[in-house]
């Protein structure tokens, strides 16, 4: 047996071939990437903003200190906090459902 990856190992083909195991990988994989490019899409605007409209990012909130870049900040990290919670909320649901599908499937 390939102690590396398993490859002989009757339980560890059973479930690479089988088909809910298959569709979680692909349903985790492509929610995983909308929310990566999502994030992106958040994170790097804010750069950009700072690095290409800093007149813009410096505008005064009212007659204080603050900035409008200060609240589009912390909007990003509640942005992050907020897919977490999305991704959490799914894995806990969706994800955990067919995990326990592949294990009843492929250890009968």
């Amino acid at each position: 047996m390939d102690e590396k990856n398993g490859k002989d190992d009757p339980l560890v083909n059973r479930i690479a071939n089988n088909p809910t195991y298959l569709e979680l990988k692909k349903r985790r994989t492509s929610f995983g990437l909308w929310l990566a490019l999502a994030m992106m899409i958040v994170y790097y605007g804010f750069i950009a903003l700072v690095a290409f409209d800093k007149a813009f990012m410096a505008q005064r909130l009212g007659s204080g200190v603050m900035t409008i870049g200060i609240p589009i900040g912390i909007g990003v990290i509640f942005f992050t906090i907020l897919i977490t919670a999305i991704y959490v909320v799914r894995a806990n649901g969706e994800y955990d459902t067919l995990t326990e599908k592949v294990v009843r499937e492929v250890t009968r």
